[in-house]
């Protein structure tokens, strides 16, 4: 069975950052133990990075969003702890906005049978890149493991992984509140 590991945007941004949140630093260990496994069975592991530059007030999501982060070439964009120093030669996917559909053209030309999600932010690029997966390799067994993502609104985390199941997709280690 051929495996992916998708890590999103476990940036510093994201972690400790401009918009850091309690919770998001616990959540290295579990996915760098993840990194580990994959790593480990000789399966993939890929990332994506949250990629903005200097003019990112002025753009349609920065106006929504008025939070500088995550700006290329900055601490904030870099890839946080044990994750990230576990990830320096992984295959990496710079996005511009949620989703990114270079990730999904990777997909098309190396499709798996099960794809694996883990960090940040759970109802903005978690869900995001999930659909995306889901849209192009429908088959494939799609997994959000609800202890290894997050959100500064736990509301939003849980109501992402509820719609991320009601499109079929496997929601682990999900406790319910």
């Amino acid at each position: 069975m051929k495996k992916l590991l998708v890590v999103v945007d476990f940036q510093v941004d994201f972690v400790v950052g401009t918009l850091g949140f309690e919770g998001a630093e616990a959540l290295d260990e579990r996915i760098a133990s993840q990194i580990e496994a994959y790593l480990e069975e000789g399966q993939d592991v890929v990332c994506t990075y949250d990629t903005h530059f200097e003019d990112y007030l002025e753009t349609k999501e920065g106006r929504g969003l008025p939070i500088t982060h995550c700006v290329k070439g900055t601490p904030g964009w870099e890839l946080y702890g044990r994750t990230g120093k576990l990830l320096e030669n992984a295959k990496s996917f710079e996005k511009y906005t949620f989703g990114s559909f270079e990730f999904g053209e990777y997909l098309l030309e190396n499709p798996y049978d099960e794809i694996r999600f883990v960090g940040l932010v759970t109802n903005i690029c978690v869900i995001s890149n999930a659909v995306i997966a889901k849209s192009v390799l429908p088959e494939a067994q799609i997994i959000i493991d609800a202890k290894a993502t997050g959100s500064a609104d736990l509301s939003l985390h849980h109501k992402a992984l509820e719609v991320m199941q009601s499109m079929l997709m496997q929601i682990d280690n999900w406790e319910r509140q």
